[in-house]
Formats: structure tokens, sequence, C-alpha cells
């Protein structure tokens, strides 16, 4: 805080100095300022002369003297004056002072004017300045002052601005930092500027009242806070518009500068730099002359004229229409892309009848499934319908399907209403509604783009514009109105609406081009971007989609949300229709050639941020920000010693003493029982099971929701539904009770708060929800508020890893009370969020956490901060003690609370000995479907490293989500069938979907396609009748799927875990293979070498190889006997001898042998071998084929024969090598067959003339006995 002592100067003035005055002077501290003439503007004198205890000086040294801060404001012309003159700044400035300057000077001159400043006051601090008035609703009004400079001044310099009120203070590194930051955004204001007048003017030359159009675009997509301030002093001619103007040009000239400086070039600020110009070009000396007359000449347009027409409200007109439109139930849908599966799912939700059609089949499949109906064509479709709805990419698919083949306008009824909801032009709408005139049947057309995005397209809350005759609106704004949340009526007829979506479409390129402009330059001036970007949300070059894509340009993440050829297209309506209208638009010329530019490079399809890489491959620099590293052990060892005492022993005798109170865990999917062991899980939920659970008094049991997989609405029925059984249960079992809590992801994924409020709508309002996220054993610890998710020695933010960015859940906040609040959209603010903090938890222990719950408002929330597993055990004891007061609290937690709450000691992990699987005789199974980064690289590693032992079966995703259901069946088959055998000979079996990635053209498409990968592998495994050693299962909703899909389980124990957050359950009686250990091996948990390790540790002992078993031999001087084998009684048979003479054998099969007996041959010798009280193998003879014996290296044998008898020395010794090289890297032994005996074996026959010896010492020359172990 200033203290009253300081005194703090002010050389120079502006509004924003005005307030800073008024601030200090609140704090208590005296205030000091000169204002020199040439910034004396009468705004800023009315009101400083208002200020009472602000003593005016005369020079800048008189200001200066004796202050401890000085703020000067000033420009390049008179900044040496201000500083170095007779009454300079330096002559009054005191010993140790700090000087934050406000300027417009370059970094290049700001650096010169530190070296001067240190060489005339060496210990003088200078710091670079850059204020603003805060304009977000975060910081609005408030002042924001970011200074940059050396550390101990910067914060030296933040004691006087901490205790002003309205006042936010940022120290932003090195000298400099600050003006280029205000370069930055100097840049986009400048930009938005231009792009804005352009905007209104192509959209009043299109017949769109002004006000409407700034009526709708501040609330959209396109809006900016420049648009928001400019146009309504451009619609008034305000007189300050020409003062926007001039700053506006000055500050780009500076932008320009630097640009030239450091050798950047900048497109679009180029070209709105020149519009600058060209707009002040008649105000220059004339300060009555204004812009509007420059525009008005190039733009042939009197937007003030225009302003004054008469207004009506668009959204009142749409609440009128919608009160007076027409029921209409049958609709014809035609688009069924990423909108327009949402729109029409949507309407087929509402009630209406909806019938489709797409030309990619499987989203029709997917509509059909939903309870829609589908045509094969728009002409079938078209038939009977009231309503017919366009949701097509573009003009040319339009056309199409209306007018094309099979298209839809000749079968249309008399009084159709047809509703155009693509993105077009103006011109297409209006040519099509005369096509449709022409008809002479009454069909009529809407025109109603939308805006929105696939989320809003399939809630229903979509902005819409439409436009049309009376009466077609009147027929359309039932389905409107179902498909809006807000809903505007265009006065103009078709094409107006399409008009305002083509202005609205401008600003949003344009801006998307400008952040890319600016955060390229922003990295080119070396500054922290990601730091950058949460500045510029609060200044005055920030537009909505500066907001929404620079987040994906920092993340370099460009998963399609929207697309670069999106804007391509619609960029090129707006260059097409201003040609046509004769409105110059040069910004959004630029901005469109930028995007032509992205997609000409192979971008078009990636999100429309991407535009960013084309400044990036121009230029060299790199935008994304990478987060700042925390290092986890720096972090950990900071936070206070843990609470001496233990309280998991008074927990236990706490549970004893409370036996007839009962956890309940919902468990939104199948890994949260990762810290828990001798815990029973359900999968159903049926009351009768709920009380058998209840009179058995548990402490703890868990119920398997797997509602992550759920829409929120499907999810809140499914937890209000269990909630009402639970209710129902315990009414049955005299004197039980229990608490709930609902288990989420330590990630912060889930549907929260929607779980939340469905449990409360039916166990009643509790005394507080508590939310704790903290996980060990998965990394997750909560510090001073902040959620973190560990990688290796580091703490990542949570909002700041791949788990926010998730389709479904994703999120922006790391600080969990601001989580809740992003969460619940406002219902719950940060400020009413409680915490408990690590201190409250170490330093004061369980009685302190049982005050601050029972302290709490009813109904309020809490969360909890923790980094050990003490931490959650003093919250557990303490919740116990408050709970034993009376109180009732909801858990949203992660595994970790459950098992400190029930008082649980952890376990080793638990190996196939504990369970009693030494003499298992099968295979385990290991099941793979997860495309995350995590698991692909787990994939590779255990691979890598139990490749030897492991059977690799890949299951294409190709041939089970985009090839014919006959396809999808016979991989299906092939895969079961080698699964089958692997496990019934031991072998550990690895079925995995391939690892390339599959997408659709929309995410509609791409879930459709994940859809049937998922529901492939719960087939495989259900049709797999060979009961395994052991399953793993990789993923939450995969081994959901697995347990109650595939395997049937309706109960299961966890037994422990198979490594440190891995929970291990073993299946229940009524399954299809009962007590089968079952690994649920969640996706986001463990290194890259985890799943191989838990594989090991599980694996089947391995029996005896070929090599080992010729090298014994040879050590012990006997031969060993090889014996080809036809049919199980040949097995049999070589087996009991070997057994009875205690010897060693081989098994033989011929390819003609296995051509007859197939796999169950081979698993037969397999199973033979492994049962046998003496060491046998399994070899594969005389494998002449490559094919075959390419087969014959996944089926399980120990060795193989390969036989290039028949082919030349040359060619045999090459082909020998080959398949040698693959056998060995699955640790099979290799007999080369280089010589040829005559005679017939098996339908083999060599000729007299045929036969040939191996020659030993060319094998030591030709395969130098790496490749070839036995002849």
């Amino acid at each position: 805080m200033a203290s009253a002592a300081a005194a703090v100067a002010f050389v120079g003035a502006d509004e924003l100095s005005v307030e800073l005055y008024a601030s200090f002077l609140r704090s208590g501290a005296r205030v000091r300022c000169f204002v020199p003439e040439a910034q004396a503007d009468r705004s800023a004198s009315a009101a400083l002369a208002e200020l009472s205890g602000l003593l005016r000086c005369a020079s800048p040294a008189e200001a200066a003297r004796d202050s401890a801060l000085v703020i000067v404001l000033t420009d390049a012309d008179g900044v040496d004056e201000l500083f170095f003159g007779d009454e300079g700044i330096v002559k009054g400035l005191c010993t140790g002072a700090s000087v934050l300057i406000r300027s417009t000077l370059l970094p290049s001159q700001l650096e010169k004017l530190e070296q001067k400043l240190a060489g005339e006051k060496k210990d003088a601090l200078l710091l670079d300045g850059y204020i603003f008035s805060g304009l977000s609703d975060e910081l609005k009004q408030q002042i924001v002052v970011v200074a940059s400079g050396r550390q101990d001044v910067a914060e030296r310099a933040r004691q006087f601005f901490n205790g002003l009120d309205k006042t936010i203070y940022f120290a932003e590194g090195e000298f400099c930092t600050s003006s280029k930051i205000k370069l930055v955004n100097d840049l986009l204001e400048s930009i938005h500027f231009i792009a804005s007048v352009e905007a209104m003017y192509l959209g009043v030359r299109a017949g769109i009242h002004p006000s409407i159009i700034y009526d709708i675009i501040s609330n959209a997509a396109g809006s900016s806070r420049i648009f928001v301030e400019l146009v309504p002093k451009l619609l008034s001619e305000d007189p300050l518009l020409i003062d926007f103007l001039n700053s506006s040009k000055k500050n780009a000239s500076y932008v320009m500068d630097m640009a030239k400086a450091v050798i950047f070039p900048l497109p679009l600020l180029g070209v709105a730099y020149q519009q600058l110009i060209h707009g002040s070009s008649e105000v220059t000396g004339d300060v009555s002359a204004s812009p509007l007359m420059v525009w008005e000449a190039s733009f042939g347009v009197n937007i003030v004229d225009a302003a004054s027409q008469q207004i009506y409200d668009a959204s009142k007109l749409a609440d009128q229409l919608v009160m007076e439109s027409k029921s209409a139930k049958r609709i014809g849908f035609i688009g069924l892309g990423a909108m327009g599966f949402g729109m029409a799912s949507h309407l087929l939700r509402s009630g209406f009848y909806v019938v489709a059609y797409d030309v990619y089949k499987p989203t029709m499949v997917r509509f059909d499934d939903l309870g829609g109906s589908t045509k094969g064509s728009p002409e079938e479709l078209a038939k009977d319908v009231e309503i017919l709805i366009i949701m097509v990419a573009n003009e040319f698919q339009a056309d199409s399907v209306l007018y094309g083949s099979a298209g839809a306008v000749p079968v249309l009824s008399a009084g159709t209403s047809v509703i155009l909801s693509s993105t077009v032009s103006p011109g297409f709408v209006i040519r099509l509604n005369k096509r449709l005139e022409a008809e002479c049947r009454d069909i009529k057309l809407v025109d109603a783009p939308v805006s929105g995005g696939v989320k809003r397209a399939a809630d229903g809350t979509l902005t819409i514009m439409a436009s049309g005759t009376d009466e077609a609106l009147h027929c359309a704004g039932a389905v409107l109105s179902a498909l809006s949340e807000k809903l505007y009526i265009i006065k103009g007829g078709c094409g107006a609406a399409s008009s305002v979506k083509m202005v609205n479409q401008l600003l949003a390129g344009v801006h998307i081009a400008s952040a890319a402009e600016a955060m390229a330059f922003a990295a080119r001036l070396n500054l922290r971007t990601r730091r950058l970007f949460e500045i510029l949300q609060h200044a005055r070059g920030y537009s909505w989609m500066f907001g929404n894509r620079v987040p994906h340009m920092l993340d370099n993440d460009y998963t399609p949300y929207s697309a670069v050829d999106i804007f391509v297209k619609d960029l090129g309506i707006v260059s097409s229709e201003s040609s046509n209208s004769k409105i110059p638009v040069h910004v959004s010329t630029i901005a469109h050639q930028l995007f032509i530019s992205g997609s000409a490079s192979g971008w078009g399809r990636y999100d429309d941020a991407a535009v960013v890489k084309v400044y990036e491959t121009l230029t060299g620099v790199k935008v994304e920000g990478k987060p700042p590293l925390l290092s986890k052990e720096d972090v950990l060892h900071s936070l206070p010693a843990e609470w001496p005492e233990d309280p998991m022993d008074d927990l236990v005798s706490v549970a004893s003493r409370n036996s007839k109170k009962i956890l309940v865990v919902l468990d939104d999917d199948p890994t949260g029982t990762q810290t828990v062991h001798d815990i029973e899980v359900l999968t159903e939920w049926p009351v009768e099971a709920l009380v058998e659970q209840f009179l058995k008094l548990p402490t703890c049991f868990f119920i398997l929701t797997n509602s992550r997989s759920m829409t929120a609405d499907k999810a809140m029925l499914l937890v209000q539904t269990i909630c009402r059984n639970l209710e129902a249960a315990a009414k049955n079992v005299p004197g039980v009770s229990y608490t709930v809590v609902l288990r989420g992801d330590s990630t912060l994924r889930g549907h929260f708060p929607e779980e939340a409020d469905a449990a409360v709508s039916v166990l009643g309002e509790m005394d507080a929800w508590i939310i704790c996220p903290f996980f060990l054993q998965g990394g997750r610890y909560t510090i001073n508020d902040i959620h973190y998710v560990a990688d290796s020695d580091r703490l990542i933010p949570a909002g700041e890893t791949e788990f926010a960015k998730d389709a479904a859940f994703g999120y922006k906040s790391s600080n969990l009370r601001q989580w809740v609040e992003e969460k619940t959209r406002g219902r719950v603010s940060e400020k009413q969020v409680s915490t408990i903090s690590i201190n409250l938890l170490r330093k004061q222990g369980p009685n302190a956490v049982c005050q601050h719950l029972c302290s709490l408002e009813k109904g309020s929330v809490c969360i909890v901060n923790a980094a050990s597993e003490k931490d959650m055990a003093v919250f557990a004891s303490g919740m116990i003690q408050a709970e034993l007061k009376g109180k009732k609290f909801l858990c949203r937690t992660a595994a970790s609370f459950v098992s400190a709450r029930i008082g649980i000691k952890p376990k080793p992990p638990i190996c196939p000995n504990d369970l009693g699987l030494k003499r298992a005789l099968t295979g385990g199974l290991i099941v793979v479907g997860s495309y995350v980064p995590k698991t692909t690289k787990q994939v590779d590693e255990l691979r890598s490293q139990c490749g030897q032992s492991l059977r690799v079966i890949e299951v294409s995703v190709e041939m089970v989500s985009m090839k014919s259901t006959e396809d999808r069946d016979q991989e299906i088959s092939r895969v079961v069938e080698l699964g089958n055998a692997y496990i019934q000979s031991r072998k550990d079996s690895l079925v995995v979907t391939s690892r390339q990635l599959i997408t659709g053209r929309t995410p509609e498409e791409s879930l459709e396609i994940n859809y049937k990968v998922s529901s492939a592998l719960v087939e495989i495994v259900r049709r797999i009748d060979s009961k395994p050693r052991y399953i793993i299962a990789k993923g939450g909703i995969t081994s959901s799927d697995i347990a109650t899909k595939a395997l049937e389980a309706r109960r299961a124990k966890v037994m422990g875990q198979a490594l440190a957050g891995v929970p291990l359950w073993q299946l229940g009686p009524e399954s299809r293979f009962p007590g089968v250990p079952y690994i649920v091996f969640p996706g986001n948990v463990g290194d890259n070498s985890a799943l191989a390790k838990v594989v090991r540790n599980w694996a089947s002992p391995s029996r005896i190889s070929t090599k080992q078993l010729l090298l014994n031999a040879e050590k012990g001087g006997y031969a060993i006997g090889a014996f080809n084998v036809y049919n199980l009684e040949g097995v049999e048979a070589v087996v009991a001898a070997a057994e009875a003479e205690n010897s060693p054998a081989i098994l033989q099969i011929h390819p003609s042998a296995l051509k007859q007996g197939g796999v169950p041959l081979v698993v037969s010798c397999i199973a033979a071998a492994e049962q046998s009280s003496v060491p046998i193998t399994v070899h594969y003879d005389h494998g002449t084929s490559k094919s075959d014996l390419l087969q014959a290296l996944e089926m399980g044998f120990d060795s193989v024969m390969v036989d290039g008898s028949h082919l030349t020395l040359g060619e045999n010794i090459l082909y020998t090598k080959i398949v040698s090289s693959l056998a060995h890297a699955k640790g099979l032994l290799v007999e080369a067959e280089l010589g040829r005996l005559s005679g017939s074996e098996d339908g083999l026959t060599v000729e007299e003339y045929e036969a040939r010896f191996t020659d030993v010492a060319q094998v030591l020359r030709d395969l130098l006995m790496r490749q070839v172990l036995m002849l």
C-alpha cells in the first residue's frame, strides 16, 4: 500500500492518469502532478480540477522532487526535454526513486533512454509501463498496470499499486516487455477498427439497418471490443470518432516501425494502416471534418442517413412470429453434418417427426438409431413434408439436393416451406427464391443461416437470423424457435438474413486472421505468448474470436471445430458480394488470401486457427506457448510438514462404531476402485440387490454407473434412479444409513454439477458439497486451490493438460474455485466457494477441519487441497466428526478420498500367486481400444518388452468401422479364432486396435466410428470362449463395456490393485468367466512402462524353448526325437511315450497336417507340451511357403523350419535369412534346409537327381550361425 508519507508524482495527464491520481489520493498518498500544455485536453483538465488534495506543479522537476514513484506519460517527440531539460525530471529525482514510463517509444528508444538516465542519475530505477482500463467482465472498471524491468524494481513499485482500489498490477519480464505488449494490442485495435468500418458499410449497402447489424453482431462471434465501442460513434457522427481515428493511425505507425525493425510481415495491419491514413485524409488540418466524408465517398453509402431510418426490433419480431406461427410436424432434413445432425436430433427430441437424408450412410444409421426416419435420396425424402430444411456445406450442394438428379424440388407438395440454413451468399438466396417462385406451387423460401457451433445445435440454443415473406416465416416459426435461443427476423426478404451472416463472417474471419498476425508478431518480439494472451483478454484489442481461437494456437492443437476451408468459402462470399455491390473491403480481402494460403499449404481441413501457420512457415516463429514448468519436488518440499498424528486408526475405529453408516460410491467409470480392496462392486442396482448389499453392513460398496460415457441428461436420470433405489432399499433395512460419494475423474472430467444436482433432487439439500480430486497414485495434487497433474518430475495445472481439452468435458480453469464457477455457469461464483487449505490440514488437524465444515452455510461448496495421503486422512477424520454432529455432505471426489474415508490401509500390488493362479493353464487376454497418446506409448513399450512371449492380434479399425457388415464380421471372426487359439496355448494375447487414427468428416461421424470400434471389441471378447488366465481392459469406458456387456458381470469383488492406481477385480459367479482376475487399467494412469510391468507380473510362465531343449541335449550327450503328428491321438501317443521314457521330445507339424488339422491341432500340441511332465516343444516342419511360415510365426510354435531347398542355393540362403530375422524377433528358433534328401514325406517328393547335402562351410560363411541354429 502507498503509505501516507510516500509521495507519488505524475508527469503528463490523460483520462486514465486522472483515475490513477484519484486512486492514489484515496489510498492516502501525497500526489503531485505536472501537465505539459500539449497534453492539457479539456476532459482531463476538468477532471483534475475536481480532485482535492492534488498538488499541481510548475515543472517536471518540481513534481519529481521527493517522490518515491514518478509516473510519466509522453511520446517520442518530447521525451528528452521532459527528462533532461533544465526543469526536467532528472533534476528533481530523489535517490532510489522509481520511474514508470508510459510512452509511444519503441523498445530501442526506451533502451537508449534507460542508458542515458543511468548516466545522468546512476541510482534511478526505470520501468516500462503499459496501463489500460480493464474491459473484461473480470476486470471491468479496473485500471490494469503492466510494468516491466528489473524484477526488484518492479516488485518495489508493486507496493505502491497493491493498496489501490480498482487497480490490478502485473510485473512482466524484462525492460520493454510492457511496450511490446501494447504494440500487439495496438495492432489488433487498428485491424478491428477498419474491419468494423468495412463490415458496417457492406451490411448497409446490402439493405440492412445499421442498428440491426450492431445489435446482432455485438452478441455474436464476429464481435470485438472495438466494434462495440466504435459503431455507435460511427452511426451518431460522434466528434470523438476523429480522435479515435487519429489515435489508431498514430499507434499503427509505431507498430509498423517496429515490424520494419524486426523484419516481420504484417499484411493485415499494413492494409489497415493505409485505410486509417485514407480515413484521416480529409480530417488533417480541419477539426470540423469527419472521416465519414471519406468513407461515404469510398463506399457510396451515407451510413448516418441509414441509421436515421425507422428502426425495428428484430428480436421482438421473432417473439411475435413464434406466437403466431403455424404448427408443423413433418420435417424433412437434408445434411446431417456436424451442425445438421445436432439440429435434426434436437427437432426429433422436441416432438417433430423428422425424416433425414445425407450422402454419408453411417450418419443416417445413427439418426435411425435415435428414432428418426431416413430416405435414400432428396427426392424420396421430400414427398409429403411440410417443411424442408437444407443444411449442407455450400451453394453447389444446396443446388444439387434441390434441383440435381433425384432432387427435392420436383416432388415438393404445394405450400411447402424450404428453410435454407447453410452459409451461402445473399445473391444465391435471392436467385433460389426466384426459381422457387417460378414453380408456381406456392413453395416458400426462408433464408435462415445459423450460428453457434455443434453443441448449441444439439441443445437447440443456436442464434438464427431469418428473412423471407411473412407467410413463409409464419410457416417456419415454430421450427426456427425450437432450434434457437436467439431468433432475429430481418426485414428485406430473402437474402437479408444471409447478408447479416455475411457481415458476421467477415468480422469473424478477419478477427481470426488478425489474432494469428498478432500472436506471430508477439512471438517475433520474444514475448511469452501464453502470458500475453492472458493480459490481452482484458484489453481493448480483444475479440470473441481472439479469446476462442488463440488457445488453439498456444496449444498447437488444430482439431477442427471449424476449418480453414470454411473461411476460404465464407470470405469468398464476402469478396464476391462486395464486388457486386462495389464496396471495397481491403482488410477482408487480405484475410481471405491468408486463409487461401493456409488451404493451399495443406491445412484446409485443420481448425481455422491454423491460419497462424502461414505466419509460422513464412517467418520461422512458433506461437505455441508452453505452460510454465513447476518442479514437483520443489513444490512439495515448500509445503509445511504433515500433521504429526496418524488419524487412520481413529478412522477405522469410528467406522466400526458406526457400522450401519455405509459409504455408497457411485462410480462414473470402473477405475474409481483404484485405492480400495476387499470391496464389492455392483454393475446393476435394482432395489433387491441394494437391500442384499445393505444387509451385509459393509463399510462401503461401489455402484458402477459408467455415466461418463452418457449425455448429461441421461447421467442425471441415472443418478436419480439409483438414489431413489438406495432410499427404497435403506427403508427395508432397519437402522441402516448411508453417505453418497460421486466418484469422478481426478483430471476434472465428468458431469459436474449435473450429477450432484440429480443426487440432491432425490436425497435432499446437503450442508455442503465437497470437491476433492486429489489422487496420489495418478499424480493429481491440489495446492493453493490449483489442481495439478504430475508429468514425470513436473506439475502442470490441470487446465493446461490434454484432459482439459476433452470434447465432452473440457474446461479452462485450473483453480478449483474458478472451475466450480465455470462448470456451474456462474450459479456458484468463485467467491462463494470455501477452501480447506493444506496449511489448515497440516497445522491445525482434524478438529479444525470439523469446525470449518460445521461453519459452512447450508448448500455451499467446499474444495479440499491435498498433497499426500496423510492430508486426505486428516480431512476424512474431520469430516466424520462433522457427520457425527449431524452434518450431511455430498462428495464429488477422486479415488483417494474413498480409501481415506473408510480407513482402508493400502496393501502391496497383487500377484497371480496371491490368487492361487500359479498352475493356471491358459493365457491372459489384454484388450486395448484407446487412442490417447499415453495408451499408445504404453502399448508400444509393452510390445517392446514382451514381444517374444506376447501374441499381438491387431484389429483393423478400417475393417470394423468403414467396410461392409460382411467385412466387419470376417475381421471379428479372425480375431476371435486367433484369440481362442493363443489363450488355449497359454500365450498372453494383446487384442489392440490398429493405431492409425481414422476420423469422420464431422465430430458425429468420428463418434460413430468410435462406437463401431468399441462394439467390435465387445463382440470379440463376448465370442472368445476360452477362459483366460486373467483379463486386462485398458481405458475406463472400454473396461466398463467389456465387464458388463462382454463378460455379463453383475457384480465383482475388488481384490486390490495390480499396480498402484490399477484396480484388480474378481468377477462374480454370474459372469461368463467366474473368478477370473479382471484388471481395470485406467487410460490416464502410469508411466510408459506401466502396462508392460503389469503384463510381466501376470504373464503365463514360459515353457522350455527348442533352443534350450537342444542345448540341454548337447550338454547331456543325448539325442531328441522329433515326431510328425497329424491328430490328437498321435499327439497323446508321442507325449505318453516321452513321459514313459523320461525323455524330451519335439512334436512336428508338417504343412499338410496343418492344412488338415488347422489351429486346433496346433493348440492341442501346445496344450500337451504345457501339461507334460517332460520337456516338449512344438516345431513347424518343412515350411516351403513364405505366407504359411508368416502365419506359423503367429500361432505359438517354438521353432520353425525354413525349407528353401527347392530354390537355388543363393535364393535359399536369402529366403532363409529373411524369415529367420522375423522369427528371431519373436524368440523362435529356425531350422534351415540347405540340402535335400531323395524320397517322399507327407506328400513332398525329392527325386534322386535333385538331392544334395548341406555344405556346413557355406552355412558358416553365408548365415554366420546367427540367423540359423538348426540344420
